[in-house]
């Protein structure tokens, strides 16, 4: 890709042509060095337990994202800060692909009563090598002066990138993480470093996590329910059928959120899942549930997070799902852009209103 200088990146944006296909996210071509935020695709979906294709995620939302006006109401125009989305890592596509047919062997020999140790192997094996990957990348990209985020790709995706901010920051940080379900499995189905086990390994191994606040989680079990109790003021979770409760009840978003945001501490790490959001909205991610989110109300709880004047230091969009339609990439690449005006906008980059 030829890149364009920050002032040549506005001035294109700004006309609002049509993008070419091979541009990145919002049809820029803006060079990684004069970008505030950085973009790390990681096509990956080694472990997803139901449906698949969330390692097209990244592809497919930087390519339907062409279609997005860069204007939105709450940020002052999040482009003119820089964001530059790195090109995927072919590499690991090709190994997910590997390690994802050594999985479905791990999962059959399960479903008989077996354990397959080899292919088991190999699955954790490549995830740590994935965890690696994104571990560099975002270190460098931190090194830098840069606010990196992730686009999974499965929910396994951004452990790198949570390591490297740990590894990095000088202050302990919260993660507000909206999902249908917890992920707090040990190993699911033996897998070290499954999708519904990150914030199981990112709350044991990074030491500056101060604490879990959850959105929207309406499946999960008992082990996953036993462990949020357990880790007592660390952890904190706002059920979907609570909220909807609340919501019902007459309560505004305002008044249904902000008890949960106010347990954060100054510096958060936000993780969306896109199964949070009600499943119209995403038809195709890999464990869809019913009820969730509205798109407003994500929206909502994002800008609330800024308005609270805390300060975002990073964050990952996961397990968007592939579609001929292209509808759940259409979705997935507003709420990254929403992602990315709160980022910069509670960093100081850009206003808000």
């Amino acid at each position: 890709m030829s890149y364009r200088t920050l002032e040549e990146e506005i001035k294109v944006l700004e006309l609002g042509l049509p993008p070419m296909e091979g541009d990145g996210f919002i049809g820029g071509r803006l060079d990684p060095k004069e970008a505030s935020l950085v973009l790390v695709p990681v096509p990956w979906e080694a472990t997803v337990s139901f449906g698949q294709g969330t390692a097209n995620a990244p592809d497919a939302i930087r390519i339907t994202s062409h279609q997005l006006d860069v204007e939105t109401f709450h940020y002052v125009k999040p482009y003119v800060a820089g964001i530059a989305m790195l090109e995927t890592d072919k590499h690991l596509l090709k190994l997910s692909h590997k390690a994802r047919k050594k999985a479905l062997k791990v999962i059959e020999a399960l479903e008989e009563g077996k354990t397959n140790k080899k292919a088991l192997k190999f699955v954790n094996e490549a995830s740590a090598i994935l965890n690696s990957s994104v571990y560099q990348k975002s270190f460098e990209q931190i090194k830098k002066g840069k606010f990196v985020a992730v686009v999974g790709g499965d929910h396994s995706s951004p452990l790198g990138l949570i390591k490297a901010l740990n590894d990095t920051q000088t202050e302990s940080f919260g993660i507000l993480h909206v999902d249908a379900h917890h992920d707090l499995r040990k190993a699911y189905e033996g897998f070290t470093y499954s999708h519904a086990s990150i914030f199981y390994n990112a709350m044991n191994e990074c030491d500056k996590v101060s604490n879990l606040v959850q959105f929207g989680i309406r499946d999960y079990s008992s082990e996953e329910a036993n462990r949020m109790k357990e880790y007592g003021l660390k952890g904190a979770c706002l059920y979907d059928t609570d909220m909807q409760a609340q919501l019902a009840s007459g309560k505004s978003l305002e008044e249904v959120y902000a008890p949960y945001i106010e347990q954060l501490p100054q510096n958060v790490y936000l993780s969306i899942d896109i199964d949070g959001l009600e499943p119209l909205n995403c038809p195709n991610t890999g464990t869809p549930v019913p009820s969730g989110l509205r798109y407003g109300e994500l929206e909502h709880l994002i800008f609330m997070v800024v308005k609270s004047g805390k300060n975002i230091i990073g964050f990952d969009l996961c397990e968007v799902g592939d579609s001929e339609d292209g509808w759940d990439a259409n979705v997935g690449s507003r709420v990254l852009y929403q992602l990315c005006g709160a980022l910069l906008a509670s960093q100081g980059k850009i206003e808000y209103k």
